[in-house]
């Protein structure tokens, strides 16, 4: 038997080490048909070189056969500033006195006082399946588009509709200021808007054909020092995914005010801070019973429905009172950071947005009015990823405090991506948010000189991305990570994949 077997040789003593990880890795996911989070954090590079703007939408609309009033505000603001715009048609030059309280003085239009110096989209949301987009402007226009015919306009070879009335479903002006729109999570054909002027939560259903809402909720009168009534403004909505009738909305009071729709169009609980300020944003968990808001001094609050007094938010219909189960100073927390305390001076700054990581719930992404972004972890308490940008007064033209306006970022449905609008540039950030410290926005990052090898060449870091408009909210398609920008003067920017963008970008220019 002897004759029959193979002698063993011993290996060399300083054997080729073989990566057989690195090498076989990919092969592990094609045969496994998993794609694990770290695999994927690795390629988020190519996701974020891929985005460009393919796509601009004016809002160039009519309300009852005349140009509605977000159009002639942003046609005014556009002559003031000298650029170049179709001129409308009005009927009668009453109209526009009336609509947009705009004169015109030597051939050019002017501001009349009481017009409103902030314009352009407030806010923006697609519902679960991304069928359907909202928008609400500032001037006060509620939009409800079909995102797949939006997309299909983005072609080049098509004809230039940017005029057609055919891109919305429902155009309504409300001649109020806008400032918040959500989708009923429970009932995808209601959408709520709602305004900081005004005390009331319209509802509105997209398969009536009215301009009539179907239900206005109402915020309680409080009473002022001298014993006079006063009406609280809302600023923000969410709706929960368990119950249709159930929802939440923040005010200019600093209260968070709940409603069960069966039972009165005026809450059934409020929900209280220590403070008199805006409550900007608000977010429900994906428990549907944890609430936090973002306060306009920098704080955020947190309360839980199934503890305390709030337990019994819809058992008791006059309950007013219930405070929060926690609050949180983020000036404090991000002063913990030691890198970024010795680099900046850190003072409570308002807080436009919170947002949670729909790939990672204990996430909870805010984006402050200086231009800083960032996570807080809602596990531990910590802020454990910090984006600071140049600030917007760098830049000569956005110095002056009458253009900056509040922003609302989104997340990207996949990667832990975020994205934000900048606040000294016509663009957009995609920051890397991954939930672990090889993030380069993670506060314990340290750069690792191997992702600069031949074996990975991408180093992991945020990108900007150009577009044509300053941005003031974004949303992200739920399905397939479609951005849509909304602008200072109301446009719609689509920020999505093309084929040889780049050749493209030099080819308008």
């Amino acid at each position: 038997m002897e004759s029959y077997l193979v002698p063993y040789k011993p290996p060399p003593e300083n054997p080729k080490q073989l990566n057989v990880r690195n090498r076989w890795k990919r092969s592990v996911i094609e045969l496994n048909g998993r794609v694990g989070p770290k695999y994927r954090h690795d390629l988020s590079y190519l996701l974020m070189e891929s985005y460009c703007e393919i796509g601009k939408f004016p809002h160039m609309y009519h309300f009852n056969g005349q140009q509605c009033r977000t159009f002639l505000l942003n046609f005014s603001s556009s002559c003031i500033q000298g650029s170049s715009i179709r001129t409308p048609v009005f009927s009668r030059v009453s109209d526009v006195l009336q609509m947009s309280n705009v004169g015109v003085r030597n051939g050019a239009a002017v501001y009349f006082h009481g017009l409103p110096r902030k314009q352009g989209i407030s806010a923006l949301d697609f519902d679960t399946k991304g069928v359907y987009l909202a928008s609400v402007t500032r001037s006060g226009c509620l939009t409800v588009h079909d995102y797949e015919a939006l997309y299909c306009l983005t072609n080049d070879t098509l004809p230039c509709l940017r005029d057609d009335e055919n891109k919305h479903l429902l155009h309504i002006s409300l001649h109020q200021q806008l400032d918040a729109v959500r989708w009923n999570l429970a009932n995808q054909d209601e959408v709520a808007c709602a305004s900081t002027k005004s005390n009331e939560v319209r509802i509105f259903h997209i398969g009536y054909i009215t301009s009539e809402p179907i239900e206005v909720l109402r915020t309680r009168r409080d009473v002022s020092v001298i014993g006079s009534y006063f009406q609280k403004g809302v600023s923000d909505i969410a709706f929960t995914a368990t119950d249709e009738s159930r929802l939440i909305a923040s005010d200019t009071h600093g209260v968070l005010n709940i409603w069960d729709r069966r039972m009165s169009d005026l809450p059934c609980l409020e929900l209280t801070t220590n403070s008199r300020s805006t409550l900007n944003s608000i977010q429900l968990h994906a428990d549907n019973q944890t609430v936090f808001a973002a306060g306009k001094h920098g704080s955020i609050y947190m309360w839980d429905l199934r503890g305390g007094k709030a337990s019994s938010a819809f058992q008791n219909h006059n309950e007013v009172g219930c405070p929060p189960l926690t609050q949180l100073v983020l000036a404090s927390m991000l002063k913990k950071i030691g890198s970024l305390k010795a680099q900046s001076n850190i003072v409570p700054q308002e807080i436009h947005s919170i947002d949670f990581d729909p790939s990672c719930p204990y996430q909870l992404a805010f984006h402050l009015e200086d231009g800083w972004s960032g996570v807080l972890d809602i596990y531990n308490f910590q802020v454990t990823h910090v984006h600071c940008p140049p600030p917007a007064w760098l830049d000569e033209f956005n110095s002056s405090p009458d253009v900056l306006q509040s922003r609302k970022p989104s997340w990207l449905p996949t990667n832990s991506i975020y994205v934000v609008g900048s606040s000294s540039d016509h663009g957009i950030h995609l920051l890397d948010f991954y939930p672990d410290s090889s993030s380069p926005c993670h506060v314990d990052y340290i750069e690792d000189t191997k992702s600069l090898s031949e074996r990975n060449k991408h180093k992991k870091q945020n990108r900007f991305i150009p577009l044509s408009e300053g941005v003031t909210a974004c949303v992200a398609h739920p399905l397939n990570g479609t951005i849509v920008a909304g602008t200072k003067v109301s446009s719609l920017l689509m920020v999505s994949q093309q084929q040889n963008c780049e050749s493209h970008s030099e080819t308008e220019q």
